[in-house]
């Protein structure tokens, strides 16, 4: 048995007065969750944080009216009932696992704490026999269900085209800094790094397996190497790059991606056979290194290609020469 569930009590064995103790907990964590991405938002998309401010509002108004109706019914003392405390309750995701999502996973979590809350309310209201407390949450579930509309009133009051646009252009710069740059050095220096090294082996045994395990070894030593080197080397609060795990996650990545392309094809036992597709798959990641910094980083295509192309050929060469030497 998983320690702590036997303690927990099934929401059908809740009386009315623990349904409004959980009800005003649960407003009560969401309004701190809504107020979290405000604050996590407010930087870099300050209208984006009004809309999360005006739904924390929203919540802290639901959870007055459900204190005024504990008051009424049951006194002003109320039971310590969290989420936490009732089986099969839906959970909120801890803060260390929603501080570094992006503007629209936030807004798609949002979408998602209000049908859970929806949801709660319905059940809750039709286990009720109390009219006062059915109308109640009968009304905040249709409230929880109108909070998309709410929402995006207040997207529509606080978001116009233009602030819409510039949060638009920052998510995107933040998604380059973050993940496109980062990775795209990674992908670069697995690519081109491994190339002496491998085809050295190559050519030198001409023993397929032997180069595969060399190969093997590059990549992932230069994506260890580069993935402590990108989070180590900025921890993302100056310079606005982001967080400093996501940035050594995908150099990381990527430069073991870069070199195992390569390394793979050496799996087949024929020499000739696995050079020929290594040399292949070289040419695809050359290429799609210069579309990737023509796309993301407004690299003119032909000099972005003219200057991997070459210097992946020059490294090529080298590694080719010295393992025929």
């Amino acid at each position: 048995m998983i320690p702590g569930f036997a303690h927990r009590r099934r929401f059908d064995d809740l009386s009315d007065q623990e349904i409004i103790a959980l009800a005003i907990s649960s407003e009560e964590d969401d309004a701190r969750i809504y107020r979290s991405y405000a604050e996590q938002l407010r930087d870099d998309f300050p209208e984006s944080a009004k809309v999360f401010d005006g739904m924390a509002l929203e919540e802290d108004e639901h959870r007055r009216r459900l204190i005024d109706l504990h008051s009424a019914r049951f006194g002003d003392v109320i039971p310590l009932i969290r989420r936490e405390h009732v089986s099969g309750f839906y959970a909120r995701r801890p803060v260390w696992l929603v501080q570094n999502l992006g503007l629209d996973r936030i807004r798609q979590e949002a979408e998602m704490m209000e049908r859970d809350a929806e949801r709660f309310y319905q059940t809750a209201a039709a286990r009720t026999t109390d009219a006062d407390t059915r109308k109640l949450l009968g009304d905040l579930a249709a409230a929880e269900a109108g909070h998309t509309d709410k929402a995006a009133d207040l997207t529509a009051q606080h978001l116009g085209p233009d602030a819409m646009a510039a949060e638009g252009d920052t998510a995107h710069r933040q998604f380059v800094l973050t993940w496109v740059q980062p990775g795209l050095a990674g992908l670069m220096d697995g690519s081109v790094s491994t190339l002496a090294p491998i085809f050295a082996t190559a050519f030198a045994t001409q023993d397929t397996w032997t180069t595969f395990l060399v190969g093997l070894a590059a990549s992932v030593g230069a994506g260890i190497s580069m993935g402590f080197t990108e989070a180590a080397s900025d921890d993302g609060a100056i310079s606005g790059r982001g967080s400093p795990v996501k940035r050594g996650i995908a150099s990381g990545v990527m430069t073991t991606v870069g070199g195992l392309g390569h390394a793979l094809p050496y799996l087949i036992p024929h020499f000739w056979t696995a050079t020929i597709i290594a040399m292949v798959v070289v040419f695809v990641e050359l290429w799609a290194i210069a579309w990737i910094q023509k796309k993301y980083m407004d690299t003119p295509f032909l000099r972005a290609a003219f200057q991997v192309v070459v210097g992946g050929a020059l490294v090529f060469a080298a590694g080719v020469l010295i393992g025929s030497g």
